[in-house]
Parts: C-alpha cells; structure tokens; sequence
C-alpha cells in the first residue's frame, strides 16, 4: 500500500465509495444527501490542509484521509482529521496506515497535538483504531449524534499528543 497526495484524477475512485458512506449517516456529520460537488469541496482541501489517498499496488484507491488545523488563531496548533476508507476493502490495514500518516504529517508540520471531534460512539472499529493509536476520549457529548438505527448517540471528542 502507498500514501500519496490525492488527485483529481483519484476523485471518482474517492466518491464511488464515500458517496455510500455519507449517504448511511453512520459515521460521519454529513447531510445524508451531500451531493458530490459539496463533499468534493468538503474534502479536496486546498492549503493549510491536505488530502491523500492509500492506493494498492495496482492503484485502486482503498481509501482517504484529509487532514488541517482544528481551528484558526490561538487554536490552530491543533491538527484535526477526517478518515474515509472503502468498505469493500476494509479489513487490510488502510486505515492504520492512513492513521499513522497523519500523524505524521502533523508532527512533520510542527503541530502539538490532534484532536477528533465528532467520533460517533457506535463506530467501534475506529473508537478502537485511535485509542490503539494513542488518542483517549476525552469527552462524550450525549446524543450528539442521530444514527439512522441506533438514534441518539454519543459523539466523543479524541484528542492525543504529538
């Protein structure tokens, strides 16, 4: 698997399985009905942010990450982060190593910290995923978040040092 900085030319391969994603409304803070140029605007960040692609060796996309300051002014020492991944290639390591590259890519950009601010609780691989990458909860706003099948859930707040 290689890391690289998204394309245009990756977009498609991107929306194919992000479009599925949003639309679930399981994991993400998205209108279910994000049309595509919305979420390609959403996610193809232009500076200071930065989106790649894990691509496997025949160049399929196997998933995204898109990463940018949390907040601007006296906040902005604090990366944020945002991690799709193609279900029907799930399972292979994507998002760990797309997780590590952020990191990173953070630490590289003299960043102090991430934070993650809207982990729906119910997202348990990647609840795990980031703990197991050094980042603890450090808060939970109750029924922060609607689930189309869990209804109101908690939305935790991740947060780790660089």
């Amino acid at each position: 698997m290689k890391i690289r900085t998204a394309t245009a030319e990756d977009w498609p391969a991107m929306w194919s399985f992000m479009r599925g994603i949003i639309r679930a409304g399981e994991t993400y803070t998205y209108w279910p009905d994000t049309d595509e140029a919305t979420a390609r605007a959403m996610w193809m960040l232009d500076a200071p942010g930065h989106t790649v692609v894990a691509v496997d060796d025949d160049g399929a996309v196997l998933g995204t990450a898109k990463m940018n300051p949390n907040h601007m002014g006296g906040a902005s020492h604090i990366a944020s982060a945002s991690f799709m991944v193609d279900p029907e290639r799930q399972g292979r390591g994507t998002g760990r190593a797309l997780g590590a590259y952020v990191l990173d890519w953070a630490r590289t950009e003299g960043y102090r910290a991430m934070q993650f601010n809207a982990v729906v609780e119910t997202n348990t691989r990647a609840v795990a995923l980031w703990k197991a990458l050094g980042f603890e909860i450090v808060g939970t706003l109750p029924e922060g978040f609607r689930h189309p099948e869990h209804g109101y859930v908690g939305l935790h707040i991740m947060y780790r040092m660089l």
